[in-house]
């Protein structure tokens, strides 16, 4: 037979030929152990020695195996794979619960699919039906407004282990990790109260949800409590962003009354406002204490530097991390709010009226 025949059928050493899938058992045959032992050392299992675990990996890595999660998941009743969805990954806070829930679920082996649903129920439901379709192992959810108790509890009640995080949904059968929203709220506007503001806007929040609803509730109980009218003052509902608080200004500056003081739904909305507030002609600060709220990062990096309420977003993501992965070993998790307690961060950008706490800017 000539040579080209010959070399047609050969192939390297140690390799498969064209077209053929790869197994385990071409691990195990390589490596000359079982191909339970290959499973387990490629789901990184403590019950397969270091030592084993490497050269498996690095024999798989060699030979072109990928390793099928699907015919995992079959097995085990396991796919390794987590679902979170929130309404804006944008903003810094939720890039920080993610982080920090990411850091949790990855040291345990878990994959993660991330949604942006943007506040609609339809991109929530397409991106939990997905991963139903991947037989996920839990989904830790900020739910979108309008997401009813009964879409969450078909979930549980179908044995899917469910999270929610910063956002509560009543009547629901799963846990939730957030912060204490309303007495966060409740404590920076007794601040600016105290301060001797008693003309005090609420800017933004989207009150068909629980964040919303508790953070407007905390600003009227603080009002109400110092004896202030809070349906006398500016309340601007649904600001969320940047963008938002910018284009909020210019009615706040024309208000009958214009207030002395403004408590954002969040630090963004507070950055947007201070930004165009120094555009008119007004200083933030001495002519307008702006106050926030999550304190992301760069809040104290301002000028002046903004006094906000620190929400902890680090500890919401590694709880919500851990009480999803206690669902998910088997564990009977209460279905009660884990709430986290605020920090009140004072600064600059809150002094009595009139008053100057930050160096002025250069004109």
């Amino acid at each position: 037979m000539p040579d080209s025949e010959n070399n047609k059928s050969r192939t390297p050493e140690g390799t498969q030929k064209p077209g053929k899938r790869l197994t385990l058992g071409h691990i195990a045959d390589q490596l000359g152990i079982s191909t339970a032992t290959v499973s387990l050392a490629l789901r990184d299992s403590p019950l397969v020695a270091e030592e084993t675990r490497a050269k498996v990996k690095q024999t798989a890595e060699e030979i072109g195996y990928i390793y099928n999660r699907s015919a995992a998941s079959l097995r085990t009743s396991r796919s390794q794979i987590v679902g979170v969805a929130v309404h804006d990954i944008l903003n810094p806070f939720f890039a920080e619960v993610f982080s920090a829930l990411e850091d949790v679920l990855e040291e345990q082996g878990q994959m993660i699919f991330i949604c942006n649903h943007r506040d609609d129920v339809k991109r929530q439901k397409a991106f939990v039906n997905t991963l139903l379709q991947h037989r996920a192992d839990g989904l830790i959810l900020c739910p979108s407004v309008g997401t009813s108790a009964e879409e969450i509890n078909r979930l549980v009640d179908q044995g899917i282990p469910v999270t929610l995080v910063a956002r509560e949904v009543p009547g629901v059968w799963a846990p939730c990790v957030r912060g204490d929203d309303e007495a966060g709220m409740y404590q920076i506007t007794k601040h600016l109260i105290d301060q001797g503001h008693s003309q005090i806007a609420m800017l933004g929040g989207r009150r068909d949800s629980s964040t919303g609803r508790y953070r407007h509730t905390g600003w009227r109980h603080a009002m109400l409590d110092a004896g202030l009218d809070p349906d006398a003052q500016v309340d601007m509902p649904e600001l969320m962003t940047q963008a938002d608080g910018r284009s909020a200004a210019p009615a706040i500056l024309g208000a009958a009354e214009r207030p002395t003081a403004a408590v954002c739904f969040n630090d963004l909305v507070a950055f947007g406002m201070m930004t165009t507030l120094r555009r008119a002609g007004v200083e933030p600060g001495p002519e307008m204490a702006i106050t926030g709220y999550d304190d992301i990062d760069g809040a104290d990096a301002r000028t002046p530097a903004l006094t906000t309420v620190g929400a902890q977003p680090d500890k919401i993501g590694r709880l919500a991390a851990l009480t999803l992965l206690r669902q998910i070993a088997g564990d009977r998790v209460p279905n009660t709010p884990i709430v986290i307690e605020p920090q009140l961060r004072v600064r600059e950008s809150s002094p009595p009226p009139g008053v100057r706490l930050a160096p002025q800017l250069p004109d």
